[in-house]
């Protein structure tokens, strides 16, 4: 019998985050030695990253953070997947998000894509994905990457369960003077989930679909001709007023709108980026 015990096997678990069953297979093959088991663990696991491909990786956890840039601030968000809950909190994982998100903090890499060729410490991130891979046993992918630049940046992160990361990550950038009110715009950000700031970024063929949905639902309602442009456009700014931020009514006082919070700091709202793990 191979010569450890349970406490090695603990402690090799919680090194590697492999499961049970893999670690005392490995230390029987490794004859006990911890370190001979680790490569063990690694190598076999490698082996295993191809079949994980068409695994689902919807757990995981967003990574964040603001960093003063010439001019003001940039903040970053990452979103990094796993299959579980289980690894998303393991410190191995957190470890890695740590790793990554700083990797892109430093290169300036504008998308996953181009974050996956950035070299750490000898390898790129895309190696170090496929080394965590075979060390914890699931699917991880890096899958996307926010960056924000403004003269002020709040960042605001959300736990959908205590006992897990961030779920939630959002960035909203201002200029000075709006900053007094941009921690509640980011957690109204986490909560409401707009897909603009303004409507003027509300693409043209969103928009024409939107005017034209609209329109079919007034005529099949048999509403009078005169009155459907006016119902439609009054459709059409509901749809801004639930997917605008500034347009939206604020979380805290429903009674006004977000745009109208921002300018009465006499400043303004110059963008935003939310995450949400999944989603």
């Amino acid at each position: 019998m191979a010569n450890y015990t349970t406490a090695d096997i603990k402690a090799l678990r919680e090194k590697t985050g492999a499961g049970m069953l893999d670690v005392k297979k490995a230390l029987d093959e490794a004859g006990g030695d911890v370190d001979k088991a680790i490569e063990i663990i690694r190598v076999k696991g490698l082996k295993g990253i191809a079949k994980r491909e068409g695994r689902a990786a919807s757990a995981g956890l967003i990574a964040a953070r603001v960093v003063d840039a010439d001019g003001g601030q940039t903040g970053v968000l990452v979103e990094i997947n796993a299959e579980t809950d289980f690894v998303a909190k393991n410190e191995k994982f957190l470890d890695f998000a740590d790793k990554v998100l700083s990797a892109a903090i430093d290169s300036g890499a504008e998308s996953a894509e181009a974050l996956a060729e950035v070299e750490v410490d000898g390898a790129t991130v895309k190696d170090l994905t496929d080394g965590m891979q075979a060390v914890i046993g699931e699917k991880i992918v890096v899958r996307r990457l926010g960056r924000l630049s403004a003269p002020r940046v709040e960042l605001y992160l959300h736990r959908t369960n205590p006992d897990l990361p961030a779920q939630v990550g959002v960035l909203v950038g201002t200029d000075d003077k709006a900053a007094e009110v941009a921690h509640d715009v980011a957690m109204h950000v986490a909560a409401y989930s707009p897909a603009y700031a303004t409507r003027e970024e509300v693409p043209s063929e969103v928009v024409d679909k939107e005017r034209a949905i609209a329109e079919e639902t007034t005529r099949a309602e048999g509403k009078p001709e005169k009155a459907i442009p006016k119902i439609v456009e009054g459709r059409l700014g509901g749809f801004f007023k639930e997917n605008v931020l500034v347009e939206q009514a604020f979380a805290k006082d429903p009674k006004t709108t977000v745009g109208k919070v921002v300018e009465a700091t006499g400043g303004e709202l110059t963008g935003f980026v939310r995450f949400r793990v999944g989603a």
